[in-house]
């Protein structure tokens, strides 16, 4: 039964944040362009569930694209975030947190011995990357078409995500003697990445790869991908840096790394470490993080970096997981059913489509018979995704607002809202 709600205080705020605010948004993805429609302006959300301006309830499939994988307004996250309010919101300077929080972290981490916190997952994959290039002397870097590190010039090469949603296949801004620094590859294909290491002969610092895409929908890596990656770094001395943004204590308290057993020389961290709130970090062996300032030549700082209140949010989520690691499993088994359920409906009404998983991470393709790579993605029908998420706004259950971003689950969603879900997905019917 189609939920029958209006939502035009957040199309009058739409209107209204188009007049101060590029597009209304502060985001692109947000602003709706690639399904059409009015953003909806949020107000509230408490575990598995969003409440809209309106008052309006949504089963949320986002979770703030990751971080909140406990749910919206954890108790003892927000217990422990008012606590330090109370106290201070920032010194920019050095706090006991910080060094909590590193040491978690090293803690949860296979290979992780030292750790710099950031701002934002850019800014981490950034300063990882700068870092990458001072150690070894070389200018040149490998990333694969479709995966997003963050809008620094140089990720924005056929990246995947938002600028996928926005089909912008050159970005002004970006110069040519930034591109030509960016080499890229298909992801999951090793002999493309053999070739660029051959045609590059001792020139190339990094490979970065998001371990398992989601940045293209839910990509995981195919036929011993990541393993491949690390003997080709050990053999060209390549540093090998894994952008866990994204996976980085989603699919393990160790991330991808411990998931799929395969170490990165360095490790590039966001949303989950954060609880919520903005934060980023990257870390890996300690003879690498050695050469950044203030005890090696190259330079990143920030002035809100190690923020109180981030590390506080993020220090209580990960001291949760890190005690409950039985989260990782339940997460698994509710994603593995909500793809069972949602492939049962979308099958019984005619749809072609495929469901890529892993972990708590998940998309749908539709009219494609597999996605294991971004041009395969960028090949599914766009205009039946667009349907379906309207479809499905329209009965109170939030996807992700662009075919190129992968679901999120929370640990707060229940079976119920996984039935309610798929009851809802039976009525998405395919008419021809």
């Amino acid at each position: 039964m189609k939920v029958k709600y209006s939502i035009r205080t957040s199309e009058i705020l739409f209107e209204r944040a188009q007049e101060s605010i590029p597009g209304g948004v502060n985001s692109p993805v947000r602003a709706f362009k690639s399904v059409g429609g009015t953003p909806v302006f949020f107000e509230r959300a408490e575990g598995a569930y969003l409440y809209d301006v309106d008052g309006n309830r949504y089963i949320d499939l986002i979770a703030s694209w990751g971080p909140m994988i406990l749910g919206h307004s954890h108790p003892t996250v927000v217990e422990a975030v008012a606590r330090q309010v109370s106290v201070a919101t920032s010194f920019g300077a050095p706090t006991r947190l910080e060094i909590e929080m590193a040491e978690l972290m090293k803690e949860m981490v296979p290979g992780l011995e030292m750790v710099r916190m950031v701002n934002s997952g850019t800014e981490a994959c950034m300063s990882a990357l700068r870092l990458a290039r001072g150690y070894t002397g070389k200018n040149k870097f490998i990333k694969f078409n479709g995966c997003y590190h963050g809008h620094a010039d140089s990720f924005l090469v056929k990246a995947g995500s938002g600028v996928a949603t926005f089909d912008i296949q050159n970005v002004p801004g970006v110069t040519g003697g930034t591109a030509q620094d960016t080499l890229t590859a298909p992801y999951n294909d090793i002999e493309a990445v053999k070739r660029l290491i051959d045609q590059n002969p001792g020139d190339i610092a990094a490979i970065i790869v998001e371990p398992v895409a989601g940045n293209m929908g839910c990509v995981p890596p195919q036929n011993d991908f990541l393993k491949k990656l690390r003997t080709l770094c050990d053999l060209y001395g390549i540093i090998l840096i894994f952008d866990e943004v994204m996976t980085g204590f989603r699919l393990a308290p160790g991330g991808a790394q411990q998931r799929l057993g395969i170490q990165a020389d360095l490790v590039t961290f966001g949303k989950v470490i954060g609880g919520g709130l903005p934060v980023g970090a990257f870390g890996g062996k300690r003879d690498i993080m050695k050469a950044i300032a203030p005890l090696g030549n190259v330079y990143q700082a920030g002035t809100l970096s190690g923020n109180p209140l981030a590390m506080t949010a993020g220090y209580a989520t990960l001291s949760i997981l890190n005690q409950h690691s039985e989260i990782y499993s339940e997460l698994d088994h509710k994603t593995e059913l909500l793809e069972k359920k949602l492939s049962e409906a979308l099958s019984a009404n005619g749809w072609t489509f495929v469901a890529n998983r892993l972990g708590s991470m998940l998309s749908f393709h539709f009219d494609v018979d597999q996605v294991t790579n971004f041009e395969q993605a960028s090949k599914a029908n766009l205009n039946t995704f667009k349907k379906f998420f309207h479809h499905m706004l329209s009965r109170g259950v939030y996807l992700p607002p662009s075919a190129f971003e992968s679901y999120f689950l929370s640990n707060a969603l229940s079976n119920a809202d996984i039935e309610y879900i798929a009851d809802m997905a039976y009525e998405f019917k395919n008419i021809g």
